[in-house]
């Protein structure tokens, strides 16, 4: 007990003061993302939009996640990624605030749309913050700790907003969202100074090659952005199909959706920084890692397949964590890991763009799919999801033994 508690402690050590303030900052703003859990839920019990037209405005969603995971990534090239981190976090918390106020449909798919083109910009610039603020042999665990705010977050707030939503309604969450990320901001601005270079020159080697598209050439990293995109697939059924699935077909109200969220959190916190901490010692593969990963993601929804008893939820919820454990540190490092200098920006702006594709594209295919077949089908097109991305995790892994 005293050698895992030392192993924990140990987890959390040498890590900069920059990434501990990014880490509460992230928290905060997590904590306070409230609705988006329940936007699903929102549309079609609040709003009585149809799943189909619930579906529709998640690809407006997804488009503007790809578009501010492009733009992103271009102005954090080009302009620095402290700037983008602030203009996109303000801008967020204003967007949320005058989103409750949308209830029409075309309304709500072009309010969606600037709202995620706007906030999805300021992925690529922390991973790149990422990169400045901590030692390359820190790298992963900086990432892992973020990760850690994130689902802390994710795991506090859809729980309070369950409480909030059936003894409130769901307005209040709009302004608890839109307030948190402006003190967010408030936080990042007064505890994180900009460094001197909030963005990475590039090397000798670039300039003379001339060649800014070179992120879009490299075979490898489009096998690696396919990953992503189907990780991306099954992962994303759970915070737009699942939530549905748990309403409709198990009769949990939102407070006790929430406390799914819970088992999610409760794992991460405990087991994500000294799991990766004792990964890092054994020098696997990152490759191996992210085919674990996809693998736990494929065998989860055909586990889920069986309806028949609630605990079979515990289960799926359970294999997806590890599954988000393992899959999204090591996605991240692999990705920073194999940017050119001075284009990190470009590289993490396709990474993102991967998972803002399956954002699109996730909830409109598993909500009409649900709508024209049943839930149970879904959970097998969203296990084959996984299963593709097993496939290109093996191919990726040989070509990055091959040095490709």
């Amino acid at each position: 007990m005293k050698s895992l508690f030392k192993n924990y402690i140990e987890s959390f050590q040498g890590l900069s003061k920059e990434v501990w303030y990014l880490a509460l900052i992230t928290l905060i703003n997590r904590t306070g993302t409230m609705v988006i859990p329940f936007l699903s839920l929102y549309f079609i019990n609040a709003l009585n939009f149809s799943k189909d037209d619930a579906g529709w405005i998640f690809v407006c969603f997804g488009i503007g996640s790809v578009i501010g995971g492009w733009l992103g990534g271009k102005l954090t090239d080009k302009i620095g990624f402290y700037r983008v981190m602030i203009l996109s976090l303000f801008s967020t918390g204003l967007c949320f605030i005058g989103l409750q106020f949308i209830t029409s449909f075309w309304g709500l798919c072009f309010g969606i749309l600037i709202l995620m083109t706007i906030a999805d910009a300021f992925r690529p610039a922390i991973y790149v913050s990422l990169k400045v603020y901590s030692k390359p042999e820190n790298q992963t665990r900086s990432l892992a700790l973020i990760r850690l705010a994130i689902n802390a977050g994710m795991g506090i707030g859809p729980t309070v907003a369950g409480l909030i939503i059936v003894t409130q309604g769901y307005n209040i969450l709009f302004w608890i969202d839109g307030i948190t990320c402006i003190i967010a901001v408030s936080l990042f601005y007064y505890l994180v100074k900009a460094p001197k270079r909030d963005h990475i020159e590039p090397t000798e080697e670039v300039i003379e090659k001339k060649d800014k598209n070179i992120v879009y050439k490299d075979f490898t990293y489009w096998i690696f952005v396919g990953i992503c995109f189907f990780i991306g697939m099954a992962f994303f059924q759970l915070v737009v199909t699942i939530p549905v699935y748990y309403n409709e077909v198990f009769n949990l109200n939102e407070f006790q959706i929430g406390l799914f969220w819970v088992i999610n959190i409760g794992i991460i916190v405990v087991f994500e920084m000294p799991l990766i901490n004792y990964l890092e010692k054994q020098f696997i593969p990152m490759t191996k890692h992210i085919l674990v990963a996809s693998l736990f993601m494929a065998l989860s929804f055909f586990v889920i397949f069986e309806n028949f008893w609630i605990g079979i939820l515990i289960i799926h919820m359970v294999m997806m964590t590890i599954g988000e454990m393992l899959g999204f540190p090591y996605t991240n490092k692999f990705a920073l890991n194999r940017a050119k200098e001075g284009l990190e920006g470009s590289y993490m702006a396709l990474f993102a763009i991967a998972f803002s594709l399956a954002h699109t594209f996730s909830p409109k295919i598993g909500l009409s799919i649900v709508e024209n077949f049943g839930y149970q089908i879904n959970w097998l097109v969203t296990g084959a999801y996984g299963t593709v991305a097993v496939l290109l995790s093996i191919w990726l892994h040989k070509r990055i033994k091959n040095n490709l």
